[in-house]
This record gives structure tokens, C-alpha cells and sequence, in this order.
């Protein structure tokens, strides 16, 4: 009888971010309008560092702009697809092909690994900066800095491929209707009727070391930050040290703490409207925060937005 009941799944219907009807369009403004200052403050944040002649050429810069690319392709690969769903008829969400769950799913595994990699690289810099400054010209090269995003994005998109293969192993049968605004490891995995023990312990263990990875480089790579910082006698340079490293801290601190409670949990602890919440911080809410955290305490950065948008405008 249950193998009569177990078919190949050719659509999905996403259920969206909320469960409440008359939460639909306000919804959908709200993050219509976090979807275009995204985009807008990412793309200004790119042409601002391409156009400055100091700016493109420094590490720190350059990682900027790649990690602001990424993030607008990150977040149009979820955004549109949540828009759409909220747009959807009321309790009927918005549909997605398997072909298409998979693909989105591919892309944002690579993407948003991507971003973990550039984060890792960017607190590399900052280490070299503030520990081997003598040396920081010549080991951040500009072939270091290619190398570094080479291997962030290679990485990144051979994990995407075994997550993206392993899923697309197991069975649906039943309910089609996933939980969540996009296509996600863990609602589909929690949707099936198959036994996903293999994927979950070997989708856990892989995606531990490849989050890890950069992750403890950043951990060592400020842990020795702070140690040269304390050592310096001044609370002026102190202060001037740490400013150059708050902005960084700050994204970390939101993308990783809420990928960390998403994904290192056991599947039976999925919750569907808490993990949503959390999802929206990384997909939505980071990558529309970077360019104003990069930008906030930043003079290089506020002084090449102002060409450029006087550029713009005149």
C-alpha cells in the first residue's frame, strides 16, 4: 500500500512566510521594499568601489564588492519567489516546479556559502592588517585575493552540488505543500515520506566542516586581533583598531548566528514558523544591512557613495 502512495513530485506550492491571510500584502510591500534597497545599496556599493581608483585596489574593498554581488544575486534567487507566493491565492501560496525547487536550491546553497567563504577572507584581511601590517601589502596580493575567492566559490558550489544531489534521492509522497518562502533542505526533508537518515548525517557532517571552515577562521583570525589590540598602550589606537573590525563582527554575528540555529539542529526539532523567522534574517535582512553596516563608520566608503550619487544626480 505505501508504495502506492509514493510518487514523483513535479511541483511544489510554497506556503510563504505567513499562515495569516490578512498578513498577505503588508507582507509583500514590506519586503518588496527591503527586496529593492537591497539590491540598490549593493549595486551602489559596487560602483562606488569600482569608480574609486584607492578602493579597487585595496583587499578589504575588494572583498566588499564581491560579497555585495553575491548578496544581490543571493537574495533575487529567494525574494521573487516569496513576493510571489504572498501574491498567491489565500492559503494556496505560489508553486514551484521540482526542477525549479532543485535549481533554487542549488543557488542558494552556493550563494550563501559564498558569502560564508568571503566573510572568512575578509577576516583574514583584517588580521593581516592589524597584526603584520609590514607584511600586509605583500601577502594580500591581488593574486592571494583572486585565489581566496576562487576557493570560496569552488567550495561553495561542490557543496551545493552533493546537498542538491542527496535531496534530489528522496521521496514525496502525499502533501506537496512545503512550509516555508523557498526551497530549503530541511522543510523538503521533513515533507518526505522516505527514510532520510543518509541525508541528514551526511548532509550534517559536510555542511558542519564546510560552514566551519570559514568560521574558525574568523574566530582564530580575531582572536589574535584581540591579542595584538591589548597589546597596544594607547585607547586611541585601541578604539581605532576595533573600529576597523566592527562592521565585520556585525555581519558575522547575524549570519551566522541564524544559519547556526536553521541547520544545526536536529530535523525533528524543525519548527516551520520559527525557522522561517530566522531564515529571513540571512536571506533578507543581512544582505539588506551590509552596505549600511560597511558604510556607517566607514569615511573611504560615505565619501565614495557621495561621489557617486552626486554623480547620479547631477
Amino acid at each position: 500500500m505505501r508504495e502506492n502512495n509514493q510518487t514523483s513530485a513535479t511541483e511544489f506550492i510554497l506556503l510563504g512566510i505567513s499562515d495569516q491571510p490578512e498578513m498577505r500584502m503588508p507582507l509583500f510591500f514590506l519586503f518588496l521594499a527591503m527586496y529593492v534597497m537591497t539590491v540598490t545599496g549593493n549595486i551602489l556599493t559596487v560602483i562606488a568601489i569600482q569608480s574609486d581608483a584607492q578602493l579597487i585596489h585595496a583587499p578589504m574593498y575588494f572583498f566588499l564588492s564581491c560579497l555585495s554581488l553575491v548578496d544581490v544575486c543571493f537574495t533575487s534567487i529567494i525574494l521573487p519567489t516569496m513576493l510571489l507566493s504572498l501574491l498567491g491565492r489565500q492559503g494556496q501560496g505560489g508553486t514551484i516546479s521540482y526542477s525549479g525547487c532543485l535549481t533554487q536550491m542549488y543557488f542558494f546553497l552556493a550563494l550563501g556559502n559564498t558569502d560564508s567563504y568571503l566573510l572568512g577572507a575578509m577576516a583574514i584581511d583584517r588580521y593581516m592588517a592589524i597584526c603584520n601590517p609590514l607584511h600586509y601589502a605583500t601577502v594580500m596580493s591581488q593574486r592571494l585575493c583572486l585565489l581566496l575567492l576562487a576557493i570560496s566559490c569552488l567550495i561553495s558550489h561542490l557543496h551545493s552540488i552533493l546537498q542538491t544531489t542527496l535531496t534530489s534521492f528522496i521521496i514525496f509522497c502525499g502533501s506537496n505543500r512545503i512550509p516555508h518562502f523557498f526551497c530549503d533542505i530541511q522543510p523538503l526533508l521533513k515533507l518526505s515520506c522516505s527514510d532520510t537518515s543518509t541525508q541528514e548525517l551526511l548532509g550534517m557532517t559536510e555542511t558542519l566542516a564546510v560552514i566551519m571552515t570559514p568560521f574558525m577562521c574568523i574566530v582564530v583570525s580575531y582572536a589574535r586581533i584581540l591579542v595584538t589590540v591589548l597589546r597596544v598602550p594607547s585607547a586611541k589606537g585601541k578604539r581605532k583598531a576595533f573600529s576597523t573590525c566592527g562592521s565585520h563582527l556585525t555581519v558575522v554575528t547575524l549570519f551566522y548566528g541564524s544559519i547556526t540555529w536553521v541547520y544545526f539542529r536536529p530535523l525533528s526539532s524543525y519548527a516551520a514558523v520559527k525557522d522561517r523567522v530566522a531564515a529571513v534574517v540571512y536571506t533578507v535582512i543581512t544582505p539588506m544591512m551590509n552596505p549600511f553596516i560597511y558604510s556607517l563608520r566607514n569615511r573611504d566608503m560615505q565619501n565614495a557613495l557621495k561621489r557617486v550619487v552626486g554623480r547620479k544626480t547631477s
